[in-house]
């Protein structure tokens, strides 16, 4: 349509021009060619003006058009170019930042999934061995294998360690998956931090001492200092990580040093044992739930193979973060939580990832 208006406009005034050529009227020749130059001018210049409205218009909303095409179909991969800063530019910058977001967001979709699918698989895994083992035992005196008083005994509290490790593995789950929904009520309050480590790790030399396992409190803060925390989950946070060191330290001689310091405007309470330690290419990975260390190690009726998963979502619920490495021989974690300025009386709140 671009090229036929000027050229049907340039055939139908060359003609007139040329019958009036042959009757020889000159000036009037004249002037028919000017005019015949003024309506080519005119249609060339619209005839850029079009090419350059499809360029920089047409073609940009008709990709628009595809493009939106294909994240309608759910291919959000889909990347628009357009270098012209104008509302035209604006649209598809905004069409491609919209995309990524589809994009991420379905990644997201698609971890979560396999995540679901792979903790379902971990639950059933962990619930069918002490499950299976309570059903043996429990066949094993119901059908009288077993007559010894001592061997009965035996069985029953073995059945009875199974039926804790379950009941254990249930209170994680349905804690980890209230933090995995942000389900779980926080009650947080200003709290001393020195006392409140104080008091902790005090319980937990009462109850380890039991075990002959030493601990060592140092506190390095001078001065008191606040942190706006929920103690219960703090407490709980700080224990998995204690029992994960009972968990993998040496059977005798375990000794668990732990110190408290402040650094900036943050608390650093680091947690070391003298174990054997993990190699170093799985250390990324002990705060993904259900990873164990030594797969092919007899279960304790200590983990359930989430408690550090636990201790990480519960830290960082509390604007934290946790660390982990090799550290003279040993493992090493590190709990390190924001200070709150604070003057005057103790402020408390509640708060609750509900909301």
């Amino acid at each position: 349509m671009r090229f036929a208006r000027p050229l049907i406009l340039f055939f139908n005034l060359l003609f007139v021009y040329l019958i009036i050529k042959e009757t020889g009227i000159k000036t009037l020749s004249i002037f028919i060619v000017l005019a015949i130059t003024f309506h080519l001018t005119k249609e060339l210049l619209h005839f850029f003006y079009l090419s350059h409205f499809e360029k920089k218009i047409i073609k940009p909303i008709d990709n628009l058009k595809k493009g939106v095409e294909q994240v309608a179909q759910g291919n959000y991969n889909v990347i628009l170019e357009y270098e012209a800063k104008n509302e035209i530019g604006s649209l598809i910058d905004s069409f491609n930042i919209m995309a990524k977001k589809l994009e991420e967001n379905e990644r997201i979709k698609r971890e979560y999934e396999e995540n679901r699918k792979a903790l379902i698989a971990n639950i059933s895994h962990d619930l069918k061995t002490p499950i299976s083992s309570i059903q043996g035992y429990l066949e094993a005196i119901l059908e009288g294998a077993v007559v010894s008083e001592d061997k009965v005994k035996k069985y029953l509290e073995i059945a009875y360690n199974n039926t804790q490790y379950v009941n254990k593995l249930m209170d994680d789950l349905f804690l980890f998956s209230r933090l995995d929904i942000q389900k779980v009520d926080f009650h947080f309050a200003l709290v001393n931090v020195k006392a409140f480590m104080k008091d902790l790790i005090q319980e937990s030399i009462l109850e380890l001492e039991e075990k002959n396992i030493k601990v060592n409190y140092q506190d390095e803060i001078e001065k008191d200092c606040y942190v706006l925390l929920d103690g219960k989950r703090i407490n709980q946070a700080v224990r998995n990580i204690i029992g994960n060191s009972v968990k993998h330290g040496p059977e005798k001689g375990l000794v668990i040093d732990v110190s408290l310091k402040r650094l900036d405007n943050f608390i650093h309470l680091q947690i070391e044992d003298n174990g054997p330690g993990i190699p170093e290419e799985k250390i990324p990975y002990i705060f993904d739930r259900f990873y164990r260390v030594e797969p092919e190690r007899t279960k304790d009726f200590i983990s359930t193979g989430l408690g550090l998963a636990i201790s990480r979502e519960l830290i960082e619920a509390h604007n934290g973060r946790i660390e982990a490495g090799n550290k003279n021989n040993g493992l090493s974690f590190k709990i390190i939580l924001p200070i709150k300025d604070v003057e005057g009386e103790v402020v408390f709140s509640e708060k609750s990832s509900d909301n």
